[in-house]
């Protein structure tokens, strides 16, 4: 099924539900991915900048955990953006001199070239072989003599809710091999207040990002969507540490789709659910690992508790 195929499918899926939804995962066309740096350098978008200072203050102890041997390695980052936030943990496992292999992967193709021109610029000595498209699809096939560490940051686990974790975690699990590990990045539970305003800044563009997923709809399936008629809405439930955001019809209004030859009807204020982000305390990260099927290693924090690390080895089984 091509990527066109498997987003009609969503699409006409997801809108005929009595809630309307849209999966997150296609919010990063290339200009998604624009709008998305231009988030993680909000004052109120903290998660970058914690997750970034974690990785470049902690990597030294990240690598001793996830590569405690020192063998050839095989990084192979789900979802790696620009690379930015990856390159002080590269750089001290060549300073270490670990053969490092780094494998990023992800469905931008603008991201991917900006990922490369910083890596050359900054880390030329660094063998990378990146990887467009879907993860699973994609995978790289990896040297038994050497260790594979996935990699998912970014917080991109919090985009599912408790069993899709756990489904997405399983199948990671099952790409890697005995002594493999996994490197998470899962923010934490905290303020409300701190955490709702990082998904509803005042400068507008966590909403203009919400809706320019209505806009790659439009390009695409030759959707008829008005953004002017629709509004970002976020919200954070303290009770199930999850923040929510939609996209809000101001009125009511049909919008119909030529490819999909279908119509959509919303209600004045009816919502599209288009991101949950799910928020961890040590308790769920360990319950998480157990369920999934790994072992939790470690998990390291910054000073004020408001992000986590976690690196989680798959079992190396009997000796």
């Amino acid at each position: 099924m091509t990527e066109l195929q498997r987003l009609s499918q969503h699409v006409l899926q997801g809108l005929s539900l009595p809630q309307k939804t849209l999966s997150s995962a296609w919010f990063y066309d290339d200009e998604g991915s624009r709008l998305f740096q231009q988030i993680m350098a909000l004052p109120a978008y903290y998660l970058t900048r914690v997750e970034h200072a974690l990785l470049r203050d902690r990597s030294d102890e990240l690598a001793r955990w996830i590569d405690p041997d020192g063998r050839p390695l095989d990084l192979v980052e789900l979802g790696s953006g620009d690379g930015e936030k990856t390159l002080s943990l590269c750089r001290v496992l060549h300073q270490r001199g670990i053969d490092c292999i780094y494998r990023p992967m992800d469905v931008s193709a603008h991201a991917l070239a900006d990922l490369g021109r910083r890596f050359q610029q900054q880390l030329p000595q660094l063998a990378i072989a990146p990887v467009l498209g879907d993860y699973f699809e994609h995978w790289p096939v990896v040297s038994p003599q050497r260790r594979q560490v996935a990699m998912l940051l970014g917080s991109n686990l919090g985009n599912f809710d408790e069993d899709g974790a756990v489904g997405l975690l399983q199948r990671i699990h099952a790409m890697l091999r005995p002594g493999d590990a996994l490197l998470l990045g899962l923010d934490l539970v905290k303020d409300p207040y701190i955490l709702r305003a990082a998904y509803d800044d005042p400068q507008g563009v966590t909403a203009a990002f919400n809706l320019n997923l209505l806009r790659r709809l439009n390009r695409e399936l030759r959707m008829d969507f008005d953004l002017a008629q629709f509004a970002h809405f976020a919200s954070y439930c303290p009770l199930q540490g999850t923040a929510r955001s939609f996209l809000v019809s101001r009125t009511a209004q049909t919008v119909s789709s030529c490819a999909l030859d279908h119509q959509f009807h919303f209600r004045a204020g009816e919502t599209i659910y288009t991101e949950q982000s799910q928020k961890y305390t040590p308790a769920s990260i360990e319950h998480l690992a157990r369920r999934s099927g790994f072992i939790n290693t470690q998990v390291l924090t910054d000073a004020q508790d408001w992000y986590a690390l976690a690196v989680w080895h798959r079992d190396a089984g009997p000796a």
